[in-house]
C-alpha cells in the first residue's frame, strides 16, 4: 500500500503536468496556487537542513519534501538591499536600495515590487510581520497588512496561520517575516547548553563565542516554531498541495566576518522551496542561484510575462533537470549598512573576487552587531587589522577564504579573469560605484566609519 509520501508526490506529478494560469486552478482542478514567502534575520545557512545541529526540525522537515539549494546567495549581506533585491528580481544598486529602511533608505519604485506583478496576475498580496524595504508597509502596496504586537515569531506565526485558517478561496501571496534570528538573542534554553555547542567558522571556539552561538540556538529555536506554526496552518486547512513555499533569509549570522561581509559566510544564504511538481521530492540542488532568480521563476511557473527589469534567471530548468547550471557567476554590493563600506564581489563555482572602494584599509566595525563575539575580536587587535583592496580566493582548496591570491598585488590570468567579470556586471547596471562615491537619499542616516557600535550617535550620510 503506498504511504501518504507516495500519493502526495502522486498529486504533486499530475499537478504540475496540467497547464497553469495564473491565480487559477490548473486545467480541471478547482484550487488556485498559492505562494507563502517565510523569511528570517540574519540566519546564514546555520540550518539543520545544511548539515548544522541547530535545532530547526520544522524547516528539516519543509526540506525533507521540497528543494534545497546548496549554494544560493543574497545580492547583498546587508538586509534592506537583500530584501528588495530578492522583492524586484534587481541588483541593490538598480533598486535603489542602498542601505537600511530604518535609516532613511528606500527602493525608487516600489512598483517593482513583486506584490504588483502578482496582483496584475490575479493575487491578493497580505503581509504578516517583518519587511525592512519600506519606511511604513504601506509603501509597498500589500492588498492587507496583518498588524502582530510585534515582529517576534511568537507573534507573528499565529496570526498568519489565522489568515490561513480562514481558508481563502483566492490566490493569495502571503508574505511572513521573522525578527528571529537577528540580535539581541534570547537567553539560552536548558536544550542550548553551550558547553556542547561549536560557534560558526569564522569564530575561535572560546567560552564567549559558546554562549553567543547557543543564544543563537536559541533564537533559531524561536524562528522554528513560528514557521512549524505556518506550515500546520497550511496542512490543516488543505492548502499545503497547491502552495509553494518559499523559505530563506537576507544574508549570513550577525557575527564578525559574517552578516555586511563579501565572504560565502556573509551573503550565502538558506532557500529551501516546497510546493507543486519541480518543487517536491526532498531534492538537492548544487546549482549556483541568486535571490534575485526567484521573481523570474516565480513568473515561469505561473506564466506570467515577466518584467523587462528583471535581472535573474528562472530556477526551473535546473529543478527539471534540463540544465545543470543557469549562472556561470553571481555577484554582489555593499554600499550603506549602519555605516557607508562600498565593496563588491563576483564569485563562480571556484573563485571569488572582492573588491573594496575608498581609501580606508581598516574594519568598519559599526557594520557588526554588537556581541560577545565581536567583543572577543576588539579585545585582540581587530580595530587594527589591514583589509585588502583586491582579494581572490581558490573556493575549492581555500573555502574558508583565508589565503587571498591577490595579496601582493601580483596579477595572474584568473585574478584578471575575474576583474573584468566584475568590471563587465558593474557597466552593465551602471553601478553608480562607476563615478566615485555612492550617495545615499536626503536625510538618510549612518555611523561614521571610524566607530565602533552601531548603537553609538548617528550622522547625515552625506556629511564628508
Amino acid at each position: 500500500m503506498p504511504d501518504r509520501h507516495d500519493s502526495r508526490r502522486g498529486f504533486l506529478a499530475n499537478l504540475a503536468a496540467a497547464p497553469l494560469v495564473a491565480g487559477q486552478a490548473p486545467a480541471g482542478r478547482a484550487r488556485p496556487l498559492h505562494i507563502v514567502y517565510l523569511h528570517s534575520h540574519d540566519s546564514g545557512r546555520y540550518l539543520s537542513p545544511y548539515g548544522y545541529p541547530v535545532p530547526t526540525p520544522n524547516l528539516h522537515r519543509l526540506a525533507a519534501e521540497g528543494v534545497v539549494f546548496r549554494r544560493a546567495f543574497s545580492a547583498a549581506p546587508t538586509c534592506s538591499p537583500s530584501r528588495a533585491s530578492l522583492l524586484t528580481g534587481q541588483c541593490a544598486h538598480r533598486n535603489g536600495m542602498l542601505g537600511l529602511a530604518h535609516r532613511g533608505f528606500s527602493m525608487t519604485d516600489y512598483r517593482r515590487h513583486m506584490v504588483h506583478t502578482l496582483r496584475a496576475a490575479g493575487y491578493r498580496s497580505v503581509l504578516a510581520g517583518l519587511q525592512h524595504v519600506a519606511a511604513k508597509p504601506e509603501q509597498i502596496g500589500y492588498d492587507e497588512i496583518l498588524r502582530p504586537a510585534s515582529t517576534q515569531a511568537a507573534d507573528v506565526a499565529p496570526l498568519a496561520a489565522a489568515f490561513l485558517d480562514g481558508k481563502p478561496a483566492e490566490a493569495f501571496f502571503l508574505d511572513v517575516g521573522f525578527f528571529e534570528t537577528h540580535r539581541e538573542y534570547p537567553k539560552p534554553t536548558p536544550e542550548d547548553d553551550p558547553r556542547y555547542i561549536q560557534p560558526p567558522a569564522p569564530m575561535m571556539d572560546t567560552p564567549a563565542t559558546r554562549a553567543d552561538m547557543a543564544a543563537f540556538h536559541a533564537s533559531a529555536r524561536n524562528l522554528d516554531r513560528g514557521i512549524g506554526q505556518v506550515l500546520e496552518a497550511l496542512a490543516r486547512n488543505g492548502l499545503a498541495e497547491n502552495t509553494l513555499v518559499i523559505s530563506t533569509t537576507d544574508h549570513g549570522l550577525a557575527f564578525p566576518r559574517m552578516k555586511c561581509n563579501l565572504t560565502d559566510t556573509g551573503w550565502g544564504v538558506s532557500l529551501i522551496l516546497r510546493g507543486p511538481g519541480v518543487y517536491g521530492g526532498g531534492k538537492i540542488c548544487d546549482a549556483m542561484v541568486s535571490h534575485i532568480d526567484l521573481f523570474p521563476t516565480l513568473c515561469e511557473w505561473l506564466k506570467i510575462q515577466p518584467p523587462a527589469w528583471l535581472e535573474g534567471r528562472s530556477l526551473i530548468p535546473v529543478l527539471e533537470g534540463r540544465s545543470k547550471e543557469i549562472h556561470d557567476e553571481v555577484f554582489a554590493e555593499v554600499n550603506y549598512h549602519a555605516s557607508y563600506e562600498p565593496a563588491r564581489a563576483v564569485r563562480t563555482q571556484r573563485y571569488k573576487y572582492i573588491r573594496r572602494y575608498g581609501d580606508r584599509h581598516t574594519p568598519v566595525l559599526p557594520n557588526c552587531d554588537d556581541s560577545p563575539s565581536k567583543s572577543l575580536w576588539l579585545e585582540h587587535g581587530w580595530k587594527q587589522q589591514t583589509l585588502g583592496t583586491e582579494e581572490l580566493y581558490d573556493l575549492v582548496f581555500d573555502p574558508a577564504e583565508q589565503c587571498n591570491l591577490a595579496a601582493g598585488g601580483k596579477s595572474s590570468p584568473m585574478l584578471d579573469e575575474m576583474r573584468g567579470r566584475l568590471d563587465g556586471w558593474m557597466k552593465r547596471t551602471n553601478d553608480p560605484l562607476l563615478r566615485g562615491r555612492v550617495a545615499a537619499p536626503p536625510g538618510a542616516k549612518v555611523n561614521p566609519a571610524d566607530g565602533i557600535s552601531p548603537r553609538e550617535p548617528v550622522v547625515d550620510a552625506n556629511a564628508r
